[in-house]
């Protein structure tokens, strides 16, 4: 169905797994389709800007290449006459001052180009036009007035070399980019290649009449000149789809080098939310520990000390991974330390997250928290779960888990949290409260198999007299040993509540 999506998110609630879905995601609004549009202008601008910039930096290629030319062609004329003398008389000397000429005339172009590149300026599609039109027809003019009189008047517009220096400004015209540019620059060229040999007496053959071979020389030339303007057309053709394609892979390039500077940034400022060192709380030692799937992610663990001594320890995970769910991780940070610093019990500090940050969830988006608050010097621990679960009790005097379930829908499913009472659990020495993401147990291998809850007790149970953090470091280390290599998908999350 056009403009709506359908969407499935699960939830783990009260030990099963509860669907949720909504059947209709709207279509962009006129607002977001006016960005969008706008934003595809900016792009198209952007790219303009750098193909004027391209094609600007090709002109003046050209350009050099066309001084060469008739630079070379000053140096050897200037050997024929004065070094080895296989050249003399004035059409020598007019064939150095027309070079002379053109070479001003090309530095006076290349000045306007610069001038351009510069200023960031368009450069005037007449003067190109003009400057094609004025450059192609050089070579006829010395056809016509410069090659010299030892030649037959008859044979001048098929012997003179100023032929093959069409071909020159016709290679040339493909730098500028432009496919009508081409074609001009060969409809020019054999224009004038007529003119000039109609100039010294050429004219078309006469149906019924011995054609000279003048006649149909002259013409083949013609005819091969505008095709070779037909030809630099499509060259430049090619030439302008290879360029417009390395611009928008350099500025695609330099688009995520920016993203990939901004998610670094975005990732240390996350990390930086983290609680940077455990908290001191007798009877207890306390360890987190994250890990996103990518630059950021969306989930988090914190913990705070209240006034009466009190620590609470949180843990969110929100629908996703990335920089969306991240962001809205940090809005669930901040209401969190808020609410448990005004409220003062779990369900009404719940409540008043799941109102707060309700309002900023978009559609289809979702939070599972839970929260454990420890006492010091008691001998048990209080627990609320809005859809996060399961969590994990381990009890070390009879080396068995316990299961909890969660005790509400998850944040931002409804706009009134309802949950069942906390549940305080009576710990033990060496018992653990292990409060963990689904990224672990969820974390499939090359064949496929999850990691599942069965080898995530295994682990923890094998390290069960170490620190937390090393339980929790091994426990990444056994998931990260059976995943073979495959990529996390999802983020990891981990805290652990030790009885000493």
């Amino acid at each position: 169905m056009d403009g709506e999506a359908d969407r499935i998110s699960e939830v783990r609630a009260s030990g099963s797994l509860l669907q949720i879905q909504w059947k209709t995601c709207p279509a962009p609004s006129a607002p977001q389709k006016t960005r969008h549009i706008e934003s595809v202008m900016r792009e198209e601008q952007i790219q303009s800007v750098a193909f004027r910039n391209a094609e600007l930096e090709s002109e003046r290629l050209r350009i050099f290449g066309v001084i060469g030319f008739f630079a070379i062609f000053m140096l050897i004329t200037v050997v024929r006459v004065f070094v080895i003398r296989t050249a003399s008389g004035t059409a020598s000397w007019r064939s150095l001052l027309l070079a002379v000429v053109v070479i001003g005339y090309e530095l006076w172009m290349l000045s306007k180009v610069q001038c351009a590149l510069r200023a960031s300026a368009t450069f005037s599609r007449r003067l190109w036009v003009l400057n094609t039109i004025v450059e192609t027809s050089i070579p006829a003019f010395a056809i016509a007035f410069l090659t010299s009189s030892q030649i037959d008047i008859s044979y001048r517009p098929l012997a003179s070399p100023a032929v093959l220096v069409f071909f020159v400004f016709i290679v040339l015209s493909t730098l500028r980019l432009s496919p009508w540019i081409g074609v001009l620059s060969g409809v020019v060229a054999s224009c004038s290649y007529l003119c000039a040999a109609v100039y010294l007496g050429w004219r078309l053959p006469v149906a019924g009449t011995a054609a000279q071979v003048t006649q149909s020389g002259v013409s083949l030339n013609a005819i091969t000149l505008l095709i070779g303007g037909i030809v630099a057309g499509v060259v430049a053709r090619e030439i302008r789809k290879h360029v417009r394609a390395a611009l928008r892979e350099a500025e695609t390039r330099q688009k995520l080098e920016v993203v990939r500077h901004d998610l670094q940034i975005a990732r240390s400022i996350q990390q930086s939310l983290l609680p940077q060192a455990t908290p001191h709380i007798a009877g207890f030692e306390i360890a987190g520990w994250n890990h996103p799937a990518d630059d950021t992610g969306g989930d988090y663990f914190d913990w705070k000390t209240l006034a009466d001594g009190r620590v609470i320890v949180s843990l969110a995970d929100v629908s996703g991974h990335g920089i969306g769910p991240a962001l809205l991780a940090s809005l669930c940070h901040a209401y969190a330390r808020s609410s448990f610093s005004t409220e003062p019990d779990l369900p009404q500090a719940l409540e008043r997250i799941n109102q707060e940050l309700g309002a900023d969830l978009p559609s289809g988006r979702f939070v599972t928290f839970v929260a454990a608050v420890c006492c010091p010097r008691c001998s048990d621990v209080e627990m609320l779960s809005a859809g996060h679960g399961p969590l994990f009790i381990y009890s070390h005097p009879e080396d068995r888990f316990k299961e909890l379930n969660a005790h509400a829908l998850p944040f931002g499913i409804l706009p009134s949290f309802h949950s069942d009472p906390p549940v305080r659990v009576q710990l033990h020495s060496g018992d653990l409260v292990v409060l963990a993401t689904d990224g672990f147990f969820e974390w499939e291998n090359d064949q496929g198999e999850q990691f599942g809850l069965l080898r995530m007790e295994e682990s923890i149970r094998s390290s069960r007299d170490s620190p937390p953090a090393e339980i929790i470091t091994r426990l990444y280390e056994t998931v990260n040993a059976f995943s073979r290599g495959t990529k996390q998908q999802d983020d990891l999350t981990a805290v652990i509540i030790k009885r000493l």
